[in-house]
């Protein structure tokens, strides 16, 4: 893929404005139409549009999988801690009232970090699926198209 200079400006030029785009989405999906599930498969998109480019072993030094792994991780620990804290602070689960200093600040604050939590760990599920699709070459594409070198 050396040879496509043209794919390769345009992508550079292309996912700034696709993780913009993202970030707008999350943080918008408070007032209307987004979130985080939105956000994390448009953010994940931009790390699929650089591994087709640039390929799979050049994504992967510039986001290796165990920071995806970490990503999965910590959105679903992000998700599940904002249900529990307001456990520990006497009220029902996934009552955000406590989190603020008002009940409707509080609900904003929750509802905002649950968006967060979901949006990080699409993002990641979604870049670490698209990775283990991507780097399934080798041995069981020769076999597929007949065995490699016989003729």
């Amino acid at each position: 893929m050396r040879h496509h200079l043209v794919l390769r400006v345009v992508t550079k030029l292309l996912i700034p404005f696709i993780l913009l785009f993202a970030l707008y989405v999350q943080f918008h999906g408070d007032f209307g139409p987004g979130g985080g599930f939105q956000a994390g498969v448009i953010f994940a998109s931009a790390f699929v549009l650089y591994a087709l480019i640039y390929g799979v072993d050049k994504t992967l030094q510039v986001v290796p999988e165990d920071v995806l792994r970490v990503g999965i991780g910590l959105g679903v620990l992000i998700y599940g801690m904002t249900g529990i804290v307001p456990l520990f602070l006497g009220v029902p689960y996934l009552d955000y009232s406590p989190l603020a200093h008002s009940a409707p600040h509080g609900q904003e604050n929750g509802i905002f970090s649950v968006e967060f939590g979901v949006g990080i760990t699409v993002s990641s599920v979604m870049a670490m699926i698209f990775l283990q699709f991507a780097s399934r070459g080798g041995k069981d594409d020769e076999d597929a198209n007949g065995g490699g070198d016989e003729t």
